[in-house]
């Protein structure tokens, strides 16, 4: 049989390195002798070629010396990709699972194609997500390099294909044990990062076959707001008393630090009216009254500097830094076996075996019970009404509340706001993840004909069980159980139901295991995915051509997916959270997939031009029949042309799609409190958005027609940042696939002139239409805001008498519009030294640039109100990493700079909607080293060498964590 080598090409000839991550031609270690080769974003083989669509990779040698313990780190280090990490992004939504998913060119990371080996892989979210694969799952131990194909794909390898392909390459051909180990630890003494890692292989039956296996673990630990400078801040915006108009030069917002929610905390507010305003707080003597933390005697509250409902500096009030940690923290552990056998000459067995768990967990997953007098119109969450004879009232804290309130000592109510931290045995959600992966298969060539052909069969059988854990309150028993009375010197429920447990409301820390046991319940979900997967691919040459052979390859797949998703008992009897009540959703589907590829040269070889001394053409169709989104056909066309010795230009174009998920298709409908996130009328929005005068015109409009409601000027929505809108959501079974168009055309030189360098530069263009938006709240509201017409989006939502939104849709149609230009430079330049430095032997150096250049990302989630995010710390138009490696023997030493240039957080952003319109520029600095004493390396470095921080006021323009050290070693046998 040929020999046939899985590796990659980085988008130029093999003799050429990429970037930092490609090993260069000059290294002492470079192949001499490359056989057949199977290309990332074609099933054709080739021998010393590069394709025609930009492709470009990350190299397991620098993962090594850069101290990367998972395959997301070093994606995060791709200047294409949006980083990915566990965090919280200060809005108040948790940090999360702990799962990283890639997201090239910030199109979304359910349009990156995730593989193995060539081969989908089942997702690891949960069924009700994108169909995306955790980088946390990825064997480190085996893995040779990940390739990343920037734009296009889904004719070679199907649905999701949109932004590009990520292709985790494993390695086939392990012969050793090799052991590595490695901890890291921020300069701040925390967040520790610990990896053990086992890898070992075999030849067998005298070299026709190898086995290999890993097993690896690795652990971080969780982060709080506390733990960061930038985080600790508190910091929030709320409404400016100073501004008068939108055009006088004033922020409609102003900066607060140290925040507080004023309206609740742990021990207990005391209102007479259960409504959130200052002038409803019990009062004593002028001051604001609260129960002591032991629940004994009701103290002074101290609200701090109220700025708004529900904000303030300082004080009493729940601090906003508790809200959600900063980041989850995750434990993995990953078993993986790969081997092949020859059979014949001809045909070889395959197989590969994969268990990952990775759990993640975040301290702050729930924010807790909370009764307050922000849900007044929630009978769940809503403050809770007291009255004189409560069992748990102390003499000495009725007496102090009747001479604050007479009429409590007639019997009158007064009401309680509080968030309870005792009722729950932790706030902690652990979001557990377990992967089973196995496949077998046959490949093998023969002739015909005088022709050589290849072929490939291969079945794969995937499963996901995850499941997510936490706690929360029986609502209807805490309700009865609060309401305790004093009966023959007994407390007991108002109720009398002889089973309920009273509960002291009063103060923190009072809740006992009794109490805790009659009002907590487990609640989270369980889901499981699982993929069936058969591929069949033929290739070879039809015949030959005067500048080479007509090359094709021909394959079938077919794929059958299943998800279930299965919330906590608690949950669908409606007896947590808000009292809605979820069911228990899931779906199946299969695909029949056809797909050809065509390789044709019409220059090359002896047979050339002048100007042209190469070039080729290719094409790829694929036909896929969806059980449920239907028959979808998409192309993709390809020409390289190398123009004079080490300059090619190329260019491809692509037809992409990605079907719809089982969840977007058949999410039950359900109802329940929940955030807006934005509100477009608010004072640092209404000069926002795509059309700011028209949403301005629109805002006035509204509040003209409603003047009880009080002046637009200075109107915030507590709905922005509070779950107390009542939000519709489910799915849509008439979703159709989405559609995109993806055009790059690039240059690669290599010029004689100076040996080692390559300039690489690639412009790509997507235009996506049908995108399958989810349309939160949000997006309805701004659609209706932003629209120079009244239109449908605004049948969506109501309000409420302060001109708060208080009901609201969320669900996902085929409406939406994404239109991406950019380009991807890379400069690379190894050399020896000793040909600069005569007489000695100084090693050799590499330079690398790699910069990505967004230029336009419109995203429209209706089809015709684009927003731009170029620009914005969520895309900046450049992101750019610089590297050096030098090597001298057995030492190899890095550098590497991080730069993100300055920019906007909305690229509307301006004096009049914020204190912050503009954003500074980030950099940061690497350095690590490895040196190889023969049969053990030892590695160590430091991450962000200068402790830069985000650019204020982010958290994540830059890397929050600061300043890392990491020491490893790898011992071999």
């Amino acid at each position: 049989m040929k020999t046939v080598l899985a590796t990659t090409v980085a988008g130029v000839a093999l003799s050429a390195a990429l970037s930092a991550q490609a090993t260069v031609a000059w290294q002492e270690e470079q192949v001499a002798e490359v056989g057949e080769i199977v290309v990332t974003g074609t099933r054709i083989r080739r021998v010393q070629t590069s394709t025609s669509a930009p492709v470009v990779n990350v190299d397991r040698e620098v993962m090594d010396e850069r101290g990367y313990v998972q395959a997301g780190q070093a994606l995060n280090q791709n200047t294409a990709v949006v980083p990915s990490t566990p965090m919280a992004d200060g809005s108040g939504a948790a940090s999360g699972s702990g799962a990283q998913y890639p997201n090239l060119f910030g199109l979304g990371a359910g349009r990156t194609l995730t593989l193995v080996n060539g081969r989908r892989f089942v997702t690891t979210a949960d069924g009700t997500g994108d169909r995306v694969v955790d980088t946390n799952i990825i064997p480190v131990g085996l893995l040779k390099r990940v390739d990343v194909v920037q734009a296009g794909g889904a004719a070679v390898y199907g649905s999701d294909a949109i932004a590009g392909v990520v292709n985790y390459v494993l390695r086939d051909d392990f012969e050793g044990v090799e052991m590595d180990a490695q901890y890291g630890i921020s300069s701040r003494d925390d967040y520790p990062q610990t990896s053990l890692r086992l890898t070992a292989g075999k030849n067998i039956f005298d070299g026709r076959g190898n086995i290999a296996a890993s097993v690896e673990y690795s652990k971080t630990d969780s982060l709080f707001s506390y733990d960061r400078p930038s985080s600790n801040l508190g910091r929030l915006t709320v409404t400016n008393p100073d501004n008068t108009s939108n055009n006088d030069g004033i922020p409609a917002v102003k900066e607060i630090f140290n925040s507080h929610f004023w309206n609740f905390n742990y021990n207990g507010v005391i209102y007479s009216t259960p409504a959130p305003l200052e002038m409803f707080l019990l009062r004593a003597g002028g001051n604001p009254l609260q129960f002591d933390k032991n629940g004994q005697n009701v103290v002074p509250y101290d609200t701090g500097t109220i700025h708004s409902i529900p904000f303030a500096s300082g004080g009493d009030g729940w601090d906003y830094r508790d809200i959600a940690a900063l980041y989850t923290g995750v434990e993995r552990v990953n078993a993986s076996v790969i081997g092949h056998y020859d059979l014949t000459d001809r045909v070889r067995l395959t197989g590969e075996f994969t268990y990952a768990q990775t759990e993640g967990r975040d301290p702050f997953g729930t924010q807790g019970k909370a009764t307050t007098v922000l849900n007044t119109n929630s009978p769940t969450a809503g403050a809770i009404m007291f009255f004189n004879n409560n069992a748990f009232l102390t003499p000495e804290a009725r007496a102090a509340l009747e001479a604050a309130s007479p009429s409590f000592a007639g019997g009158a109510p007064l009401w309680l706001s509080k968030l309870w931290d005792d009722a729950l045995p932790s706030r902690e959600f652990a979001h557990t993840t377990d992967v089973y992966r196995g496949q077998i298969g046959l490949e093998g060539d023969f002739d015909y004909a005088d022709r050589n052909f290849y072929w490939s069969a291969s079945y794969s059988r995937a499963e996901v069980k995850g499941e997510t854990r936490g706690w929360d309150i029986w609502n209807e028993r805490l309700r009865n159980a609060v309401n305790a009375i004093n009966v023959d010197g007994k407390i007991v429920c108002r109720n009398m139901d002889p089973s309920c447990v009273p509960v002291n409301m009063f103060g923190t820390g009072r809740v006992t295991p009794e109490m805790r046991d009659y009002i907590v319940l487990p609640v989270g979900q369980t889901y499981d995915n699982t993929q069936d997967n058969f591929l069949a691919t033929i290739g070879g040459d039809v015949f030959e051509l005067p500048a080479g052979p007509l090359s094709f390859s021909l394959a079938y797949e077919y794929r059958a997916e299943e998800s279930s998703f299965t919330p906590s008992q608690a949950s669908q009897q409606g007896l947590v959270g808000t009292g809605s009540t979820s069911v228990p959703t899931g779906g199946k589907y299969n695909t029949n997939e056809f797909s050809a590829e065509l390789l044709v040269p019409i220059f090359g070889g002896d047979f050339t031009l002048p100007f042209v001394q190469s070039l080729e053409i290719d094409g790829a169709y694929r036909s896929v029949d969806n059980s449920i989104a239907g028959r979808e056909n998409v192309w993709g066309a390809g020409v390289r042309w190398g123009i004079v010795d080490g300059l090619t230009v190329r260019a491809s174009r692509s037809r992409n799609f990605r079907a719809p998920t089982l969840s977007q298709l058949f999410a039950p409908s359900s109802t329940g409190l929940n955030a807006i996130s934005i509100n477009p009328c608010d004072s640092d929005r209404i000069n926002s958005g795509p059309n700011p005068s028209v949403r301005l015109a629109n805002c006035e409009a509204l509040f003209a027609a409603n003047p009880s409601w009080g002046p637009l000027a200075g109107f915030q929505d507590e709905g922005e940042n509070y779950n107390n809108v009542l939000v519709t959501s489910g799915g849509n079974p008439d979703l159709r696939n989405e559609l995109s168009d993806t055009t790059t055309y690039g240059i690669v030189w290599q010029p004689s002139f100076a040996p080692g360098l390559t300039l690489v530069a690639d412009r790509i263009e997507v235009e996506l239409k049908d995108g399958l938006s989810a349309f939160e709240p949000s997006d309805f509201l701004q659609t209706c805001f932003d629209s120079t017409e009244r239109n449908s989006a605004c049948d969506t939502f109501t309000f409420n008498d302060q001109g708060h939104v208080a009901t609201a849709i969320f669900t996902t149609f085929n409406a939406g519009r994404i239109r991406y230009e950019g380009e991807v430079y890379n400069i690379n330049y190894g050399f020896s030294l000793d040909d600069v430095f005569k007489g000695g032997h100084y090693g050799s150096l590499e330079l690398n640039a790699e910069l990505t250049h967004t230029a336009l990302l419109e995203t429209s989630v209706t089809g015709y109100d684009y927003l731009r995010t170029d620009g914005t710390t969520a895309r900046p138009d450049w992101v750019s990493r610089y590297d050096i490696r030098y090597k001298r023997g057995p030492l190899r030493v890095s550098y590497s700079m991080n730069y993100l240039p300055s920019a906007k957080v909305n690229l509307y952003d301006t004096i009049e909607s914020t204190p912050n319109p503009d954003i500074d520029s980030n950099v940061r600095h690497s350095l690590s080293a490895m040196y190889d004493f023969g049969q053990y390396t030892v590695r160590g470095g430091v991450t962000n060498l200068t402790d830069e921080e985000p650019s204020y006021p982010t958290r994540s323009y830059g890397d929050i964590l600061g300043r890392q050290f990491f020491v490893g070693v790898n011992v071999r046998f």
